[in-house]
């Protein structure tokens, strides 16, 4: 079996990278994005309607720190079930194909946005969450390992963090929607998550999967390699793959902890430190501040992507994840007044998804193709299952802050579990560096 020193080092050749693309290269990418930008684009709304929610769907009376509290569960659940349909979808993809599994996940999670619409308590809300959540672990395995077996080696890591850059277009597309439907009740605005199902029924008989996984399906269909594909044993048996593994979900439970039980916590923040404000005033900064969140996060992601190509994958890690402490902290400890909302969440946007763009990058190059998406979704998908305890922890923190005694709670306790970030700072220290390598084959 080659050794991971043999992989033949990447040459660029003149020009930049897009110049390699044909235009199935360009289908592939586009087709892959949006779909990864839908996905985000109905996380957005399930964090903009969250809150105005469960406050309709809990009884009369409930106290703020008990709807924060319930709030953190259904996030919990959802990002459970994210952690279910990565673990499921990606086996899938390495068994049944990258595109197939992609547009599957696709579906999945648009039709259970819809469902969630008709939530008639908390309960069946959460339920609607945790299937929505199948699709949206899947959806990123699928296509992350579609683009890079797909694209020319040289434009790999570019087209890469292109389609995560999406992911925060469709963060803005959400917020964008939450100015003209949230005023109309939150039910409307997981209504609009049904349209992304119309991007199977377009694109769904033109893709292809790609020529490497072809090539090992036949194999092993063929019996000519006893190796299973999406063999989840594998991720552990071998120490090449057990050791980028256990890495790989270090770094995704510290930024998707640090996102999702924190940073997405930004409305809830925003109505807090403004709770002096007329309600529709409140509601226009919560979408102006989300909408600058994601156009942070956009800018961040790209950022990674220039940055890693020049100084390599783990020093721009541990530089996303030093700042994405830093700027949580600060949001949380010194947002006050109106104009704060302006500057600190975008801000805080730009740090918390700097790491983001670096998991679509780094996790492909991992693995070898009979692996590949089955370890992708595992690290970026069943690490939610540790990582779901974030926002679940953040309504318990808040509770356990109230009872201390403390005047601000709520932040008191996105502060202190700011602290999760240097869990992925340390484990960058013992990560392989791909910068330069060609995908892995054995």
């Amino acid at each position: 079996m080659p050794t991971h020193s043999s992989a033949r080092e990447i040459h660029a050749s003149s020009g930049s990278w897009y110049k390699a693309l044909n235009g199935y290269h360009w289908w592939v990418l586009i087709v892959a994005s949006l779909g990864w930008l839908f996905d985000t684009m109905d996380q957005r709304i399930f964090v903009l309607a969250r809150g105005p929610g469960m406050n309709e769907l809990l009884p009369i009376g409930t106290a703020p720190a008990d709807i924060t509290w319930y709030s953190g569960l259904a996030t919990a659940i959802f990002m459970l079930g994210w952690a279910a349909g990565g673990l499921f979808f990606g086996v899938m993809g390495d068994r049944w194909g990258r595109a197939k599994t992609m547009m599957l996940t696709i579906l999945v999670y648009s039709g259970f946005t819809g469902l969630s619409a008709l939530s008639r308590n908390q309960w069946d809300f959460m339920g609607y969450r945790f299937l929505t959540g199948l699709g949206v672990g899947g959806e990123f395995a699928a296509g992350v390992t579609l683009v890079a077996e797909v694209m020319p080696e040289r434009a790999r890591a570019h087209a890469l963090g292109m389609l995560q850059a999406f992911s925060a277009l469709g963060n803005v597309i959400g917020s964008a929607i939450s100015f003209i439907v949230l005023p109309l009740g939150w039910r409307w605005m997981f209504t609009v998550g049904i349209l992304p199902a119309l991007l199977v029924a377009v694109v769904f008989r033109k893709m292809k999967e790609p020529e490497a996984w072809q090539k090992v399906r036949d194999s092993v269909t063929q019996g000519g390699d006893k190796k299973q594909l999406g063999s989840m044993a594998d991720l552990w048996s071998h120490p090449r793959w057990r050791k980028n593994t256990i890495i790989g979900l270090l770094l995704a439970i510290s930024g998707v902890v640090g996102l999702w039980g924190i940073g997405f916590w930004s409305p809830e923040l925003i109505r807090e430190a403004l709770k002096n404000l007329p309600l529709d005033q409140r509601n226009w900064y919560v979408s102006m501040g989300t909408l600058l969140q994601d156009c942070g996060a956009f800018l961040g992601i790209s950022v990674f992507t220039v940055v890693t190509a020049k100084i390599g994958r783990r020093p721009a890690f541990v530089l996303s994840f030093l700042l994405g402490l830093a700027a949580t902290a600060m949001t949380f400890g010194l947002l006050h007044k109106p104009s704060d909302v302006l500057w600190m969440i975008p801000l805080m946007g730009f740090c918390t998804l700097l790491v983001f763009g670096g998991y679509s990058i780094y996790f492909p190059e991992l693995y070898p193709t009979r692996l590949r998406s089955s370890g992708v979704g595992f690290c970026y998908n069943v690490g939610r299952i540790v990582a779901a305890l974030g926002p679940f922890t953040l309504g318990g923190l808040t509770l356990f802050f109230r009872d201390a005694g403390y005047a601000t709670p709520f932040r008191a306790a996105a502060i202190s579990l700011s602290s999760i970030y240097l869990v992925g700072a340390v484990a960058v220290l013992f990560a392989p560096e791909t910068k330069g390598k060609a995908l892995p084959e054995e």
